[in-house]
């Protein structure tokens, strides 16, 4: 966001409910209200011709909006190492992640959640690779930030990006849309979202990062801030 508003665009971020700094209810942890409170917040800053880029879960987020609200207000979409269309495993999606490992995260964060960002940080930036250049300050950043998220939130997200299916909503997308995806993604590993996205979202541009991780954004900032710019202009 420093980079484009550095170019001279407006950013806008909004945090997530039960997250950061926005109030931590128990209620409205899904997909569907997540979506309502962006389309709420898209009108009360009555934005129009907006460029929605979503990474991970926020990815889900911007296809549940348009697929809700459609693309009225969207000029454009991107998604970065996102989760459309479905990361569970169901015999209708067998490349999927079985419920036993977010049964696992559930476990893991009712039991020591700021453990558990510690320990999750190392795959999320690809730092458990051999001979990974690890920043100890970006680690301590992602634990910050997770820490800052309600315990609700946290666990009740899990359900929303692994078991929301958001394929019909991908079906909705009919602006520009640039997918990327990292190919060593521990975390939404890319055979079950991107190169499934790519294909259900109309004339979408995919872009596969070698060895990518999922937090790239951080690890490979120049280079996503290239192709955002780019992508743009």
């Amino acid at each position: 966001m420093f980079f484009l508003a550095s170019q001279g665009y407006r950013c806008i971020a909004h945090d997530r409910r039960g997250h950061g700094r926005s109030s931590q209810p128990w209620n409205g942890n899904d997909l569907d209200t997540y979506a309502d409170d962006l389309a709420a917040l898209v009108r009360a800053l009555d934005l129009k011709d907006a460029v929605h880029v979503g990474h991970s879960t926020g990815g889900g987020e911007v296809a549940r909006y348009i697929g809700r609200h459609g693309t009225g207000r969207v000029a454009k979409a991107v998604l970065i190492g996102a989760i459309p269309p479905l990361m569970l495993k169901t015999e209708a999606n067998p490349v999927g992640t079985p419920i036993e490992v977010f049964d696992q995260l559930r476990a893991s964060v009712a039991a020591d959640r700021s453990q558990f960002w510690k320990d999750l940080s190392l795959p999320f930036y690809g730092y458990n690779r051999p001979g990974a250049k690890v920043s100890e300050g970006v680690r301590e950043s992602f634990w910050l930030q997770g820490m800052m998220a309600g315990l609700p939130a946290s666990y009740f997200c899990i359900k929303a990006f692994s078991e929301t299916d958001l394929t019909k909503d991908l079906g909705r997308f009919d602006v520009p849309t640039l997918v990327l995806h990292g190919d060593d993604d521990q975390i939404v590993p890319i055979g079950a979202s991107a190169m499934l996205s790519s294909k259900l979202i109309r004339n979408a541009a995919l872009k596969v990062y070698k060895g990518a991780p999922h937090g790239m954004c951080t690890t490979l900032k120049d280079q996503v801030n290239a192709e955002l710019l780019a992508f743009l202009r």
